[in-house]
């Protein structure tokens, strides 16, 4: 068992190795103002974190009302332990580019990283 484990831990070494991007979790809340009336405000639940956006571009095309619309899959790399909310703003910078995205679906846990589908954020529902 001894050497699966240092196996894990080399290659969890080796996919960090592998992020170049930072990320900033913002949650929704809900909370009880002063006067007692129940707003919302956004919170950070993580900060500055390691991860890597990955890009993967599906070669046929959905036809559109226009035009065809070009399929792109997002994912999200970062460390296992890690939770980020249903509904939570995403925003990443990788290559010196800053984008807002939300989760889609459970993320996939490994032992040695996670992969969080993303799509483009459009705003809080």
């Amino acid at each position: 068992m001894k050497a699966l484990e240092k196996a894990r831990q080399a290659h969890r070494k080796a996919v960090e190795m592998l992020y170049e991007g930072r990320c900033t979790v913002t949650e929704y809340e809900s909370y009880v103002k002063p006067n007692k009336a129940t707003a919302h405000r956004e919170v950070t639940a993580l900060e500055d974190q390691p991860c890597r956006l990955s890009y993967n571009s599906f070669p046929a095309a959905e036809k559109g009302e226009n035009a065809a619309k070009k399929q792109q899959s997002i994912k999200l790399f970062l460390a296992p332990e890690i939770n980020i909310k249903p509904g939570s703003r995403i925003t990443v910078t990788q290559n010196g580019v800053a984008q807002d995205y939300c989760r889609t679906g459970e993320p996939a846990v490994y032992a040695t990283h996670q992969e969080i589908d993303l799509e483009l954020w459009k705003g809080w529902t």
